[in-house]
């Protein structure tokens, strides 16, 4: 079997799980450079820039890691360069930007996947295959707690396009995932209450989202950037014969009783902890499409569509109301398939 060359865009927190996964966890793939201007540690491959990382006559597949306003931006190259592609969300903040490298991606006929990891976590794939199963029977409700331990910097904020683009996107995307079925109508209350940045970002930290999917069923995401216990992830599907849940990963399962009650562990404390399994599943099956020429367990067109209802999130509180998907873009994705 052969091995995939890549190289990747981007050496922060995520840039370093997919390079360490890529170099040391996952067979037939070589990663040959990366590119960050601001990484200077020895890491055993050539640090470039992201033009010659891309026009590299060597390298198959890009992993890009980079700023949410760069993606867009890296997709565009790699398409016309003849990568193939695996980003990071959110694709980009625009749907006409998002459209656009879709079809060069699509014109060019290279792979593009995006970086939705809790797809592959063994918990939620075990309640997607309940509700394949019918084991829930038929499914009446979804709900999603999703909550992270502390607000990321100003600096960030800034630039991330807001709490629904750039955290919440995960749950909705889950949200399809799980249910297997389309959103309909978005309806989201919400507001800032745990950081002064969060304000002055002019973002939101805490809310509540109800999702009507197109056969009446529902769903309900709460989320919050600030929960002094640990990263909440928590997950409950009921149905008419019965419900499923999955609970927070702890470092232990140890329970103390005392005269002062019962105490145990915490949950674990961020994203890189809870889900590093997930990283590793998914950086896999992206290797795993390319070696096979199978299709991508998750599309262009995926992202595409948990973005639209995160801009119908941000549309419904600015307004107040329920909002369809209908009015984000019904003209300009009635072709996307």
């Amino acid at each position: 079997m052969k091995n995939i060359k890549v190289g990747v865009i981007g050496m922060g927190r995520i840039g370093k799980i997919h390079f360490d996964n890529l170099k040391n966890q996952i067979e037939h793939v070589e990663v040959l450079a990366v590119s960050d201007p601001f990484f200077e540690k020895n890491i055993g491959v050539p640090n470039i820039t992201a033009e010659d990382l891309i026009h590299h006559k060597d390298i198959e597949a890009v992993i890009i890691c980079s700023p949410t306003d760069t993606h867009a931006d890296y997709i565009s190259l790699c398409a016309k360069a003849g990568k193939h592609i695996f980003c990071e969300k959110p694709h980009d903040l625009s749907i006409d930007r998002v459209l656009e490298t879709l079809k060069e991606v699509k014109d060019a006929e290279v792979n593009l996947m995006l970086g939705f990891n809790r797809r592959f976590d063994p918990n939620f794939q075990k309640i997607r295959s309940l509700v394949q199963e019918g084991e829930i029977g038929d499914v009446h409700l979804l709900k999603i707690t999703s909550r992270d331990p502390a607000p990321p910097s100003l600096e960030y904020l800034k630039s991330s396009g807001g709490m629904f683009l750039d955290m919440t996107i995960h749950d909705f995307d889950m949200a399809r995932f799980i249910m297997g079925k389309e959103v309909e109508e978005v309806y989201a209350v919400a507001g800032a209450f745990t950081s002064e940045s969060v304000q002055e970002a002019n973002d939101i930290d805490t809310a509540i989202i109800t999702l009507k999917y197109e056969d009446g069923t529902m769903a309900v995401i709460d989320n919050s950037r600030k929960a002094i216990y640990g990263y909440d992830q928590r997950l409950e599907i009921f149905g008419s014969k019965g419900m499923a849940k999955v609970d927070n990963n702890k470092p232990d399962t140890h329970v103390l009783y005392n005269e002062h009650g019962a105490h145990g562990a915490l949950p674990l404390n961020f994203f890189m902890e809870r889900y590093t399994m997930s990283y590793k599943v998914e950086m896999q099956k992206f290797i795993q499409a390319l070696i096979e020429d199978q299709p991508l367990p998750i599309s262009g067109v995926d992202g595409l569509k948990a973005m639209m209802i995160a801009l119908a999130a941000q549309k419904s509180v600015a307004l107040n109301r329920p909002v369809t998907i209908k009015e984000i873009s019904e003209e300009k994705v009635k072709n996307i398939s």
